[in-house]
């Protein structure tokens, strides 16, 4: 084994091609863009399986693995392999870098190749790496199956809430409807709305592109970091309870999320803060009033009526959503925290295995050797707050 950089194993490649290009045409050989297969054209740009990142616009720093007689657009570039390294190796290696953290641009993003390629990783021999892909090959088909497996409880969730409370964009409502200011505080964090400069080592200033939807993670880390000050500011204007959530009102529109009661981030002026009181609504039922048909519907024909994308405090005061019987409310918060339970474990499992598969190729500092293969099974392990936790596939 021995430990090198991308540009070791790999030639950097680039394509002229557009998206027009390929309509109407037709032939034997695929051509792929950002989102994936777009169709087939009479020619292809190269002779042997390669890996593809995005380095311009949306998904950038996605990368894929792609066939022999094959081509992509402009918004991609290859990696071509040399010969000491397999294509589905490169690919995994170069996944497990997460390059869109080299993106610079800040109307449309980019990534370019010289920021990336000194990356390190281990590289080991060819048979060696045929074993390697084989172990993650099946540990990827498990990641795929867990995570199915979340949006079936997600479905179950919104199947519960139109039985327990129908659906008011078909008629089937069981309650009357009401304003979310009349069971809610709405709160501007950043009435200004002019975004305090960067300091670093400095306070997490989070906005709805630091909130994961679908898993309710926010990055604190990752998110744009500004002075106490500011903090304080909002600690005047503002406290956090449980229950509280966001939702997206500049861009991104909707997409609540739980924050966490501390005292150590503030929020940004692209976030309403709504603060549900617990007394007349259940926050969850609340939540999830804002993920419903009836209310995207409120939001989308919002985002129709104004050129920008927004979605002001006020607006979101007099979003309609139904009023059931409270008990009735505590019922479906009661069962979404037991889904939540579950959900809970495949995000740790996700979470756990997709460190710790990164840790085969890329290890992390101050964590054990990983990764061994006996008889096609194979066994990962991993570190988790001082504890050993073992997964077979």
């Amino acid at each position: 084994m021995a430990r090198v950089k991308l540009e070791d194993v790999c030639e950097r490649g680039s394509s002229n091609l557009k998206q027009s290009d390929v309509v109407d045409k037709d032939g034997d050989y695929p051509i792929y863009g950002a989102s994936g297969y777009i169709g087939n054209v009479d020619f292809y740009h190269q002779e042997q399986p390669y890996v593809a990142v995005v380095k311009d616009g949306a998904g950038i720093g996605r990368t894929t693995l792609h066939p022999a007689k094959s081509s992509v657009i402009g918004t991609m570039q290859y990696l071509l392999p040399k010969g000491n390294v397999l294509p589905e190796y490169l690919c995994y290696v170069v996944k497990y870098m997460h390059l869109e953290k080299y993106f610079t641009g800040a109307t449309i993003p980019h990534i370019y190749f010289k920021d990336y390629k000194n990356e390190e990783f281990n590289l080991d021999s060819l048979d060696r790496q045929k074993e390697i892909v084989s172990t993650l090959n099946k540990i990827e088909k498990v990641i795929e199956s867990r995570t199915k497996e979340l949006e079936l409880l997600d479905e179950l969730i919104r199947a519960r809430f139109v039985e327990l409370f129908g659906n008011p964009l078909d008629g089937t409502a069981k309650y009357p409807i009401h304003q979310v200011g009349e069971v809610a505080n709405s709160v501007d964090p950043q009435p200004s709305h002019r975004t305090p400069p960067v300091e670093e080592g400095g306070i997490p200033y989070v906005s709805i592109k630091d909130c994961d939807y679908k898993t309710g993670k926010i990055d604190f880390e990752g998110a744009r970091k500004v002075s106490l000050k500011v903090l304080e500011e909002h600690m005047n204007r503002y406290t956090l309870h449980d229950g509280d959530f966001v939702v997206g009102k500049i861009g991104t529109i909707g997409n609540p999320v739980f924050v966490p009661v501390r005292n150590d981030y503030t929020l940004s002026a692209n976030v309403v803060l709504i603060q549900p009181n617990s007394e007349l609504v259940s926050p969850y039922f609340l939540k999830y009033s804002f993920e419903s048909d009836f209310v995207e519907r409120q939001f989308a024909e919002a985002k129709n009526s104004t050129s920008q994308a927004a979605f002001g405090i006020q607006k979101v005061r007099t979003v309609e959503v139904m009023n059931p019987d409270l008990d009735v409310q505590r019922e479906f918060e009661i069962f979404v925290k037991q889904v939540d339970k579950s959900k809970f474990d495949i995000h740790k499992f996700l979470y756990c295995t997709s460190n710790n598969t990164q840790s085969i190729i890329k290890p992390r500092p101050n964590t054990k050797e990983s990764g061994k293969t006996r008889g096609g099974n194979a066994r990962i392990f991993w570190i988790e707050r001082g504890q050993y936790q073992d997964v077979r596939i």
